[in-house]
């Protein structure tokens, strides 16, 4: 049998990710005390009294009974048993063999690399679609590294992309719209002898302007799938820290949310470290407000503390330059910020809004799927270590059509509705979980679960808060009600095929330490590097519903380790894989996953994972990314797969002047984060 994967990286941060990664991207978040010290129990406290569940998720008899019922199961469809690694065998196909697989994954699989681009596989091409700083609106200069301003930067897309969204334009044949998320700015890689403890102030702006969102037009080719910016075209648009956003729902006016700026607790002035996000079946996008903590100085009290906000200056110093950053002097500015922002992508005019009944935490995502009448349910992960997730129930219906009325009304949707947070109960004996990510003695991590109602509308659900608490400190909601602690829940995808949702679990190396929770049946193993996919099933396919089965549908890693799991397929046929971070389905209902801080020796990546069927856990790598980035954004077409490449060269000891990467132009040339479209040489689908 093959020797494990070599770790690519002892770094204490957790995960491959470097030091510099963590200090820009989360503020050194595990560096510091868990922001969650409830005494919530874990899945583990309450697995022994719910393992005569079992049966119940395992036989098809049953499964009749449990519909009956009104339950949920997670079936498995015909999946073969796993089988052992044989000697000398390699992952994946070898090279110049035929590409089998399920439909969608039928492509020859990208061996693991360390290479300086992005590696695709054979009879696949790429392009460059939009780099950090390519002028995208009206007057806007070519970006040059040497001669930034902080007004060519509000006219030039952002830095850090990360999640992406690709919306139909109608009218204008070949063309689409893409939205795109800037999660963080990494000066030191942004602006040549860079001083952190004393940045300027056009430094500082630079940074605000690179924040946010963009919107471009993008022109399709023809013959191919790549894609080309449609530079100062009527829809471009880019919203930053200082732009106008707009604070709506219940909480909206709330006293917790007035500052001296802002007395009506309404208007709030940019959105910061946007992660991945979703799109909406009414055409607009949602966006993530995740690591909001770290830009704020002096934080002082219970809340700030429990939200991970510093006490001291922030990383950027923005404190010096904007008294909104400063909490001593603005305590309520933070809670403008960790909410899910909805734009409208189609009207440059509109004014971007915060959603605050979908609750404020560190938003990784924010994925809707519709009920059978037609009500949004968007599914939300707060990326943080031992905390929760979460998904939100509109009680207005969507009104189909592109009327006036139809598209006015489908924007008030995530304004009113239902607040709930997940609890999971495994169904196997805690003697049965052991930390090591041994399979339990029914053959799989699983259980039921429950969504616990925290407000609607104005009313709270939670003892002792007020619904204004609850929608603002919605972490201390979910510890008031007992929610299950995870390990990073990040994105939150419902397929459009099945409706079984799909929660990305990066990683938790915290896991097992002493004073921390231990491994239970949700979080199989203690000083989780590599984390694990959950598939959840809503009772009787309802997303409104209160309750749902959960199984673990992939425990990531070397495929060689006893400790990894792949639905029950074969671990000799799989792509190793680790830290999975965002997801979205391919046309034909497969899942793709992008990594973060990949640990066996290999750049990040993307991969795709059939869903059911025979080759259901089925796992291909399809791309990695070159050094020191993270795959992001991930989107799937029939033609085309678009991935943003977030912080090339991000390596301890790079800056401008020492860069440990050449991509995306070359030596001699800035690192730039960029999106990029890969497509078959033949024009056929992807995949197939």
């Amino acid at each position: 049998m093959r020797k494990l994967l070599p770790l690519l990286s002892t770094n204490p941060h957790g995960g491959g990710r470097s030091a510099l990664t963590c200090r820009f991207r989360c503020g050194d978040a595990c560096f510091h005390e868990v922001p969650n010290t409830s005494d919530n129990e874990y899945v583990g406290d309450v697995i022994a009294s719910a393992y005569s569940r079992r049966s119940m998720l395992r036989t098809a008899a049953v499964v009749t009974v449990a519909a009956a019922a009104g339950g949920a199961v997670v079936g498995s469809g015909s999946a073969p048993a796993v089988a052992a690694p044989t000697a000398g065998q390699e992952y994946g196909h070898k090279p110049g063999k035929p590409a089998d697989g399920a439909r969608g994954l039928r492509f020859a699989p990208v061996a693991p690399n360390t290479a300086d681009k992005v590696t695709v596989p054979s009879g696949y091409e790429q392009n460059i679609v939009i780099r950090w700083g390519e002028p995208i609106l009206r007057g806007a200069p070519a970006f040059d590294a040497d001669k930034q301003t902080a007004k060519a930067q509000a006219g030039q897309f952002g830095y850090n992309n990360d999640f992406l969204s690709l919306l139909p334009l109608r009218g204008e044949r070949g063309r689409q719209v893409l939205v795109a998320n800037h999660e963080y700015t990494d000066e030191i890689l942004m602006f040549r002898g860079y001083d952190a403890a004393n940045p300027t102030r056009e430094q500082v702006e630079i940074a605000w302007a690179a924040h946010g969102l963009s919107v471009v037009v993008v022109q399709e080719e023809h013959r191919s799938g790549k894609l080309t910016p449609v530079t100062r075209h009527p829809l471009n648009r880019r919203l930053h820290t200082t732009s106008a956003f707009e604070l709506t729902g219940p909480a909206a006016g709330s006293p917790l949310l007035r500052t001296s700026a802002d007395p009506s607790g309404r208007k709030v002035l940019g959105t910061l470290n946007n992660c991945a996000g979703g799109t909406t079946p009414w055409g607009t996008t949602l966006h993530g407000e995740e690591n909001f903590n770290q830009y704020f100085a002096n934080g002082s009290s219970a809340t700030d503390k429990r939200y991970g906000v510093g006490t001291g200056a922030s990383e950027r110093k923005w404190e010096r330059f904007d008294k909104r950053f400063d909490l001593q002097q603005e305590p309520n500015e933070v809670h403008r910020q960790g909410w899910v922002v909805e734009l409208d992508p189609y009207d440059p005019d509109s004014t971007p809004k915060k959603r605050t009944a979908l609750g404020r935490f560190k938003h990784e995502a924010a994925q809707p799927r519709l009920t059978e009448d037609g009500r949004p349910v968007v599914y939300m992960g707060d990326d943080e270590r031992f905390d929760y997730f979460y998904k939100f129930v509109s009680s207005k219906r969507m009104k189909k059509g592109d009327s006036r009325a139809a598209r006015e009304h489908n924007l008030t949707l995530l304004d009113e509705g239902t607040l709930y947070v997940a609890k999971l109960t495994g169904d196997s004996p805690a003697a049965e979980i052991d930390g090591t990510g041994k399979l339990p003695n029914d053959g799989e991590f699983d259980g039921s679960g429950q969504w616990i109602p925290l407000a609607t509308g104005d009313v709270s659900h939670v003892p002792g808060m007020t619904a204004d608490e609850v929608y603002v400190f919605t972490r201390l909601a979910g510890d008031k009600v007992g929610a299950t602690k995870m390990d990073r829940p990040e994105d939150v995808e419902p397929s459009p095929r099945s409706g079984r949702v799909y929660v990305a679990l990066t990683n938790n190396s915290d896991r097992g330490k002493t004073g921390k929770a231990g491994a239970d049946e949700a979080n199989p193993r203690n000083l989780n590097k590599h984390g694990q996919i959950l598939e959840l099933a809503e009772h009787w396919d309802d997303p409104s519903s209160d309750g749902f089965a959960w199984r673990l549908f992939l425990v990531a890693g070397d495929p060689n380790d006893p400790a990894t799991y792949f639905a029950g397929f074969p671990k000799e046929k799989v792509s190793p894989i680790s830290c999975p971070d965002n997801v979205a389905f391919d046309p034909h209902g497969n899942l793709w996953i992008s990594t973060d801080g990949n640990q066996l020796g290999s750049h990040d990546g993307l991969f795709g994972v059939a869903t059911k069927g025979e080759r259901r856990g089925e796992l291909k790598q399809f791309l990695t990314v070159p050094k020191g980035a993270e795959t992001c954004g991930p989107i799937i077409q029939d033609r085309r797969v678009v991935v943003a490449v977030q912080h090339p060269g991000e390596i301890d000891g790079a800056s401008v002047e020492n860069p440990k990467s050449e991509w995306p132009d070359g030596p001699g040339r800035i690192v730039r984060p960029s999106v990029v479209a890969v497509w078959r040489k033949d024009g056929r689908d992807i995949g197939i």
